[in-house]
């Protein structure tokens, strides 16, 4: 590799003069002396001058030292890197769809409408809930969004005074922050050794706190990977509480085909459709978090709300009084959602039936080739991802973050590293469900010499890495 275009900025290979194009003359030069002075440079921007070969290789050489799921496991799993199969693409580049404009005449866009409307029934089926929303346009949006929603349908009764949401200690941590945003007061449920909720501790919240409780909020299987096996008993005693059951879906991938939040007597919850529907949103997004409630909510909804009539299809974006009116531009990221609804339909009913399994077998799969060199903090059987407190030998000195850079050297990208918050050396590993049994006997193999490697060579270990491609290696290769 040329050292000249590996490690430098585009800045530092340019050459006065130099230029990779030819433009032809712009015929409306001359408007330029119309615009103001005060919004005009007073020099030219400066821009970096260079061939156009040196271009392309100075970013196809950066781009190999990008990591993704085309390139290798990436087994932090669904939150950003779970498989997206190449039809996705294609479909959401069609021209017919990416060339829609938000503020066309509804009739000119039935087709795009009724994709729409058909996604949000589709995710109803999945859920077992009544109706959804696709304009928020991330989870933490969702969360926040189906928030307001409880909110909306308590302030409707005249129930002011529910102001607080019980989270367990092991929720996601945009659960706490988006019902501070919502204006709610958080209170903590404790959870037992087991990981799961203390049905005793939720008891003496709701005694304490019931008439100003508006919701509880819940992540299942939790950020441990564990099902929440009294479910039915929590909803019991929130709802006879007057509150309201609130379903975290980030973690949705291990339930379906096995379960609906909606059969388990949740009310509102939203759905990571970046994450479960296959298109992943390393690098900040794009997102999608449609936010689905049980029948008698569906007023409370924001707008505006495709609607279905023998006519076709309208935009409802008026307010009834009910709607907690609108949470952003239009209908969301709308191209995330074709991905989405094609995943859906290449799957099918009976494939979609196989994704939660799938997902549970890879996770306890991996955790129980390993967990007699790691630390496993919890017994017992795991859905679609799984904790680790570190290696189980902690005399070595070798840490979590060790382990992760050295995973680096052989080829993978590391696991959600100290998250949760509940051990000292946290190493979150979630597989997904499409993962083949020889890609994750490759992982196995790489983590268990890693763990032998801390003990043999600890000082290798924590120098890790050695042959990835780091911005220092970068500086000192090109000096």
């Amino acid at each position: 590799m040329n050292n000249q275009l590996y490690g430098n900025l585009i800045f530092e290979l340019s050459k006065t003069g130099r230029k990779g194009y030819s433009l032809p003359k712009n015929p409306y030069r001359h408007t330029t002396d119309e615009i103001p002075a005060s919004l005009r440079r007073e020099q030219e921007a400066q821009l970096p001058e260079c061939d156009e070969l040196t271009v392309v290789r100075h970013y196809t050489n950066l781009s190999h030292n990008n990591f993704g799921v085309n390139d290798g496991f990436y087994p932090l799993g669904s939150c950003t890197m779970k498989y997206n199969p190449v039809i996705n693409e294609e479909i959401a580049a069609l021209k017919s769809f990416t060339g829609l404009h938000p503020l066309q005449p509804v009739e000119t866009c039935q087709q795009a409408l009724w994709l729409y409307h058909s996604l949000q029934e589709l995710l109803s089926e999945l859920t077992g809930l009544s109706e959804f929303t696709l304009n928020p346009c991330a989870g933490a949006h969702g969360e926040l969004t189906g928030l307001m929603v409880i909110r909306a349908y308590h302030q409707s009764r005249g129930d002011h005074q529910r102001t607080k949401v019980i989270i367990p200690d092991s929720a996601h941590g945009t659960n706490p922050a988006s019902a501070a945003v919502c204006g709610l007061e958080i209170v903590e449920v404790k959870s037992k050794s087991n990981g799961q909720v203390d049905i005793e501790d939720l008891q003496r919240l709701i005694e304490q706190e019931g008439p100003s409780i508006a919701a509880m909020m819940m992540t299942n299987p939790n950020t441990l990977g564990i099902f929440e096996h009294a479910i039915p008993e929590i909803t019991k005693m929130v709802h006879e509480a007057g509150a309201l059951m609130y379903y975290d879906g980030a973690n949705l991938n291990p339930m379906l085909g096995a379960c609906r939040p909606g059969d388990m007597g949740f009310d509102v919850m939203h759905i990571n459709l970046h994450k479960t529907f296959s298109t992943p949103h390393g690098g900040g997004g794009p997102g999608s978090g449609p936010v689905g409630v049980r029948k008698g909510l569906e007023p409370f909804l924001p707008t505006p709300r495709v609607i279905k009539t023998d006519n076709g299809f309208e935009v409802n974006t008026g307010d009834d009084g009910q709607s907690l009116g609108s949470i952003g531009s239009f209908f969301g990221n709308f191209t995330v959602m074709v991905k989405a609804y094609v995943y859906i339909l290449s799957l099918g009913r009976e494939q979609m039936k196989m994704v939660g399994p799938l997902a549970t077998l890879n996770a306890n799969y991996i955790k129980e080739s390993l967990k007699d060199v790691y630390e496993l903090p919890i017994e017992g059987l795991c859905k679609h991802e799984f904790v680790f407190d570190g290696l189980k030998d902690k005399s070595t000195g070798v840490t979590t973050m060790d382990v992760a850079k050295r995973l680096l050297d052989y080829g993978y990208h590391a696991p959600t590293i100290y998250f949760p918050l509940l051990f000292h050396e946290s190493l979150m590993i979630e597989p997904t469900e499409n993962e083949s049994k020889e890609t994750l006997d490759g992982f196995i193999a790489v983590m268990r010499k890693i763990a032998e490697e801390a003990k043999t060579d600890p000082e290798m270990v924590k120098s890790a890495p050695h042959t990835t491609p780091t911005y220092k290696q970068m500086l000192n290769d090109n000096n």
